[in-house]
């Protein structure tokens, strides 16, 4: 089964998709990453902000120039598992089965 990708700055519960698309990179949760972010707020905002903006940039680019592979992948498997499925039948279709006595 593939797993569907979204456009994390297009989807509706994120601001720029920033720790959801280091998380899924990285290989980790990406509230601990909001968790880093939000403790830090209360003393210097406009630092962490900027930093979360830059990370925005700096991912958007990645993301721009390095195009995830996987979602290409999704979406080339069905075209190529209804080959496979007709090579199959094509294979069994034409012949009788042999019988085969051990």
């Amino acid at each position: 089964m593939t797993a569907k990708t979204t456009n994390l700055m297009l989807r509706n519960d994120t601001i720029l998709g920033v720790c959801e698309a280091i998380g899924q990179d990285f290989g980790f949760n990406p509230n601990w990453l909001r968790v880093a972010f939000c403790i830090p707020m209360f003393w210097n905002p406009a630092l962490v902000m900027g930093t979360y903006l830059g990370l925005g940039i700096l991912v958007a680019a990645i993301r721009f120039a390095f195009p995830d592979k996987r979602a290409d992948i999704g979406k080339a498997a069905p075209a190529a598992t209804h080959l496979v499925e007709a090579k199959a039948m094509d294979v069994t279709g034409d012949r009788e089965p042999e019988l085969i006595a051990a």
